[in-house]
């Protein structure tokens, strides 16, 4: 008999209340040691009407499309599997999971938006807003779902009771077009007889200010409103509902001021915790609301997990400073707030700010630009009291204290790391410790610019959700967490803001910015999302309709590049980024680099029109694979012609340029291949192995390298700790990816630019070689289903351990060098392959299981 498979998941979800979808997919892994399934069954359980399929033979248990009649609005059903192995007898039943679908028919909501009716003064700072309604339940209870969102962010609460535990909430979508709601199940928070529902609202992205260069206000509207359907059933099977109307009431709390950039300021003496209870008090003139409208064709129900607190972390020391502040060191560069536990005199004003550096000891606040990143408690006297912010988060490691009544100690102040809580799936750790540390700090940055869309930063006044950053990032992305529900939906949004001629956003959603990005233009490598973005979430994830989804909108952004182009097949006008700071760029104009922009962007043109063959073929669009490899071809012809010299050397003879042409695929003849791959080495040891690549080339040199017989020069680059390098940061003390190779100089002074951010992924994307090369975990098909398990040790590393949660199960590999052989221990996930590759022995493919192997000897290891 075959081991119990663990409960079914629904989509990308790992909870299926309040799922958007009629025909949610299901998948399901099973333990270790179970035999390579060859058939299933699956039982849906729709209030006791139960449905089995009966058995099906095959393999599939990931995204396997729904077995039986479309979910409606609002149903539950409890959604079990059962596996065959090779026997005639089934497995047990996994446990029951549950999936519930949310409001999916426009026609379901009753709510409108509601929020205050007093008047404000647009584009200006404006207080925030709570509204509530009392409401009684005249018959017991047997379920009770909340469904609620926002134009701005909310918090709900019912009887006195947070509803959730998620922040910032709804996100940030193009909220025009696609506003997301969530679902809670509230059963619990409600009682026969009188009841309270209120809810806490803050600007957000919606309205409050955002953006360069002081920003703007009122982006998406000026109204600050509410949209809620408390939907509660009884034992008698009635409904009641209660949804934000005119019957609602407003009133201003004790949130003075609350923004994203600039923080929050609570005065407590006009907080009465009771506001949201029927028999409490109210604190403060609650008046009839303002009504608005929304057309509730744009409500979405999510397709990821929402933003949440997934650690605290404690201050690893407090210097006390003059005038009775106190500077923290949390130790660590992270994303979220402080929760301070204090007690004094009412009046007393308690100050936070937040930077990611210090300079002599103080705050750096200039690489915060027009961020104040200030949080003001005043206290009402009371007692004791534990606060934090509701609507800011804060990128920072040290904190700045003031107006503390009586001495601060460690134990009064927590803070929590808020991201998108995603699963995490992938890790690594090798011999070299600060190898180690620079893998924590891509880490670290990933946590931090998950923020509900994939930020550039957490810090400044930007927080943009850059297309370029995230497609360099994103296959490391998708080994050490589970994104794909994430980054599908906030690729939907680049799609909605897809212009008509195919062009892509520099930053996803699309707000006003400086001449250099509004209007938008076209731009290698950040437009290149729409292609190869869906492509990776296909390898990582195996999610074919993802792909199929966002084909059209990779098609039209390679058909745009194909006009601009013209007949040459090579795109050389217009504004471009290119290597966006390449190190001898100067801080004022982080685009001077290198390399020739237009090398750059007929480069990608050649290799979005691959993907987009190669998407077509794994979708069955045959004659549209045809079409678009032959444009590849051509592409790639063109780039030849145009900027590789008959004796092989590059027109732009730079460390990027010989990149782009080996990892895309550019250079056909194994000749030129070579002596490219040659010509970087040389350039890369000229400059005694230090980083002289930006945006672009940092995340493809290393691979450049490994793959044309360089591996201990791609391990030199890696362990390189002189300044610009990897490991410089680490040595001087990074707890994060930096955005400039020198964001801290070597003296400690910082980096002069404007931008000068000390948390940004994109340089991070080398952890993606790290897992392939130095780790040796690769997928080989969609999904993982098959696995290379191939790691080429170099740079004095003498042992690595890497895992990663595939949607099958466990994938691993650790290795060790011992006595001039490397010994690995491979795990295979059930139901996949794995084809091993060690240093002096030929591949060989193994099936699911540990296997532990020796290679022959140190044959193929970099020194």
């Amino acid at each position: 008999m075959s081991l119990q498979p663990a409960p079914l998941t629904f989509e990308h979800l790992r909870d299926g209340l309040g799922i958007g979808v009629t025909e949610p997919r299901l998948s399901w892994s099973t333990p270790p040691g179970t035999e390579t399934q060859d058939g299933y069954e699956i039982e849906i359980d729709r209030g006791g009407d139960i449905h089995r399929t009966g058995r099906i033979t095959g393999p599939d248990q990931v995204l396997v499309p729904w077995p039986g009649t479309p979910l409606t609005s609002r149903e539950r059903a409890l959604v079990r599997v059962r596996l065959w192995t090779g026997t005639d007898e089934p497995s047990p039943w996994s446990a029951p999971a549950a999936v519930e679908a949310g409001l999916l028919e426009p026609g379901d909501w009753r709510a409108v938006p509601v929020g205050a009716a007093w008047p404000e003064e647009p584009d200006s700072d404006r207080r925030p807003a709570r509204v509530r309604r009392d409401f009684a339940l005249s018959r017991p209870i047997t379920r009770a779902r909340l469904y609620i969102t926002a134009h701005g962010l909310y918090e709900a609460e019912i009887n006195g009771h947070r509803v959730g535990d998620d922040t910032v909430s709804p996100g940030w979508t193009v909220y025009g077009e696609r506003l997301r709601y969530y679902t809670y199940d509230v059963t619990s928070l409600l009682t026969e007889g009188a009841n309270t529902i209120g809810a806490w609202l803050g600007d957000g992205w919606y309205r409050g200010r955002f953006g360069f260069d002081g920003g703007h206000r009122d982006l998406y509207g000026s109204d600050q409103s509410l949209i809620a359907q408390l939907e509660v059933t009884h034992d008698d099977g009635s409904t009641t509902v209660i949804a934000t109307d005119p019957t609602w009431q407003a009133s201003a709390g004790p949130i003075l001021f609350s923004g994203l950039y600039d923080g929050e300021t609570f005065d407590a003496r006009l907080h009465d915790a009771r506001w949201s209870t029927p028999h409490g008090g109210r604190g403060g003139h609650w008046e009839p609301v303002a009504t608005g409208s929304r057309n509730p064709d744009t409500l979405i129900a999510p397709k990821g997990a929402p933003v949440r607190c997934t650690q605290e972390v404690r201050p690893a020391t407090v210097t006390t400073k003059a005038e009775g502040r106190y500077v923290l060191d949390f130790g660590q560069n992270l994303v979220g707030r402080l929760r301070i536990t204090v007690d004094g005199p009412a009046g007393t004003t308690v100050t936070l700010r937040h930077a990611e550096v210090l300079q002599d000891g103080e705050l750096a606040t200039r690489p915060l630009r027009l961020a104040a990143a200030t949080d003001t408690y005043i206290l009402d006297g009371a007692g004791e009291q534990s606060w934090e912010p509701r609507f800011t988060l804060h990128g920072f490691r040290y904190a700045e204290v003031s107006g503390w009544p009586g001495e601060l100690t460690g134990d009064a102040v927590v803070a929590r790391v808020y991201h998108t809580d995603m699963a995490r799936t992938g890790w690594f750790e090798c011999s070299d410790p600060m190898v180690n540390r620079l893998h924590e700090n891509v880490v670290w940055s990933m946590r931090g610019n998950f923020v509900d869309i994939p930020t550039d930063c957490p810090q400044r006044d930007e927080r943009l959700g850059w297309t370029g950053d995230l497609q360099v990032f994103a296959p490391t992305a998708s080994f050490l967490y589970d994104c794909a529900g994430m980054l599908d939906s906030w690729l939907d949004d680049v799609a909605v803001e897809q212009s008509a001629d195919g062009t892509i956003p520099w930053y996803v959603p699309v707000i006003p910015g400086e001449p250099m990005w509004t209007p938008v233009q076209p731009g290698a490598a950040w437009g290149d999302v729409a292609t190869l973005t869906p492509w990776v979430l296909y390898q990582r994830f195996g999610d074919l309709e993802l792909l199929r989804r966002h084909f059209p909108m990779g098609r039209a952004w390679v058909d745009l590049m194909a006009r601009l182009a013209g007949p040459s097949r090579l795109w050389d006008t217009g504004f471009q980024l290119g290597d966006w700071l390449d190190p001898i760029a100067p801080p004022e104009d982080p685009a001077a680099a290198r390399t020739d922009r237009y090398l750059i962007a007929t480069a990608y043109f050649a290799w979005s029109a691959r993907h987009l063959a190669w998407s077509a073929r794994a979708l069955g669009y045959e004659e549209v694979a045809q079409q678009y490899g032959t444009l590849a071809d051509e592409v790639a012809a063109a780039f030849r012609r145009r900027y590789v010299h008959a004796d092989g050397r590059m027109t732009s003879d730079s460390p990027t340029a010989y990149s782009v042409a080996l990892a895309f695929g550019l250079l056909e003849d194994a000749g030129l291949r070579q002596f490219a791959g040659d010509r970087l080495a040389e350039l890369v040891l000229q400059d005694d192995a230090r980083i002289a690549t930006g945006f672009v080339g940092t995340p493809l040199i290393c691979d450049a390298l490994s793959d044309t017989g360089h591996l201990d020069v791609a391990y030199r680059l890696l362990t390189q700790t002189e300044c610009p390098s990897w490991l410089y940061t680490v040595k001087m003390g990074a707890t994060t990816i930096w955005e400039r190779w020198d964001s801290l100089r070597p003296d400690g002074t910082l980096n002069p630019g404007g931008m000068t951010s000390f948390n940004h992924y994109a340089l991070g994307a080398v952890a993606d070689w790290l897992h392939r090369v130095v780790g040796g975990i690769a997928p080989a098909e969609p999904g993982y289903r098959a696995i290379t398990y191939r790691p080429r040790p170099g740079g004095g590393i003498t042992w690595a351990r890497t895992r990663h949660e595939t949607p099958y199960g466990t994938a691993a590999l650790s290795w060790e060098l011992t006595e001039g052989r490397l010994v690995a221990t491979v795990t295979v996930p059930p139901g996949c392959t794995g084809t091993i590759e060690l240093p002096g022995r030929e591949p060989f493919t193994v099936t699911a299981g540990e296997h532990v192997i020796a290679g022959a000897d140190k044959q193929g290891c970099a020194a």
